[in-house]
């Protein structure tokens, strides 16, 4: 089993929404999400499950952290309800953890069986939406913790003012499949 964190970063201050909203809208963002998650199983936040359209991702398992042990989702059959971080800690098959903060800061910063083996860590250059309101919502223990714990594998690649850099943990094997196919979703533009 690969864990993978996958997520889009404002670069001065490691804000990944405001409200429940993301402060930017790059479509090639999206379709790098959509290419590297795309086939395999999604570990969400109920927030963040909520702001999917049509609370679904096709093609996709997605599993709904939550405390709500009565949520209900959208589709019995390809989504569920996790109500415990540790249910991952024995997990078989491979996960992509795409937020919000506080999914991220569970899997970045709590268990060292938690943590993921790769980090796909997207760096948004420009400006915030300023037509948004709420509270930024930022991931910067996780940033901290990718400083730390993680080397880059990978050049930076650029595209529409996104840096991406792919991350393994330190001293960890990684599943040379998971990360190939990785990096070639994220250079097929």
């Amino acid at each position: 089993m690969t864990k993978v964190a996958i997520w889009c970063r404002h670069e001065n201050d490691n804000v990944i929404g405001i409200g429940s909203q993301i402060p930017w809208h790059i479509k090639s963002d999206f379709q790098r999400f959509k290419r590297i998650t795309l086939g395999n199983n999604v570990v969400a936040g109920q927030s963040t499950y909520e702001s999917f359209p049509n609370r679904t991702l096709p093609e996709r398992n997605i599993y709904i952290l939550t405390f709500e042990t009565d949520y209900q989702v959208t589709d019995p059959e390809h989504h569920f309800v996790v109500n415990d971080v540790n249910f991952f800690k024995d997990f078989e098959e491979d996960i992509y953890i795409s937020g919000g903060a506080s999914i991220y800061k569970l899997f970045m910063t709590g268990d060292s069986k938690l943590m993921p083996d790769i980090v796909v860590d997207c760096i948004y250059k420009g400006d915030l939406n300023p037509d948004l309101t709420g509270n930024k919502v930022d991931i910067t223990p996780c940033v901290e913790s990718l400083n730390k714990n993680y080397r880059q594998i990978f050049p930076d690649f650029d595209l529409d003012n996104i840096t991406t850099r792919v991350m393994v943990r330190k001293g960890e094997f990684v599943e040379q499949s998971v990360l190939k196919k990785i990096i070639l979703e994220i250079t097929n533009v």
